[in-house]
């Protein structure tokens, strides 16, 4: 039996039951790729909001704490 080097020529495969990968896929960056993509943007504006608003937060105590030594 022969043996296939290529994906998109299964050999064996009983005539190509096989979907034809393009070579985005093979490497792993197909379209689900961009959904993972963009879940990751997600979280990352959703923490970096969390940080802004911890930051904010601190900033906000630390002028109070200088208002009430200065009177």
């Amino acid at each position: 039996m022969t043996v296939s080097k290529n994906i998109n020529n299964p050999v064996g495969q009983g005539g190509g039951k096989r979907k034809k990968q393009s070579r985005a896929e093979r490497q792993n960056h197909g379209p689900h790729r961009n959904l993972d993509r963009q879940g990751a943007a997600d979280q990352k504006a959703e923490l970096v909001r969390k940080m802004r608003e911890k930051a904010a937060a601190a900033e906000a105590t630390e002028q109070a704490g200088d208002d009430t030594a200065k009177s």
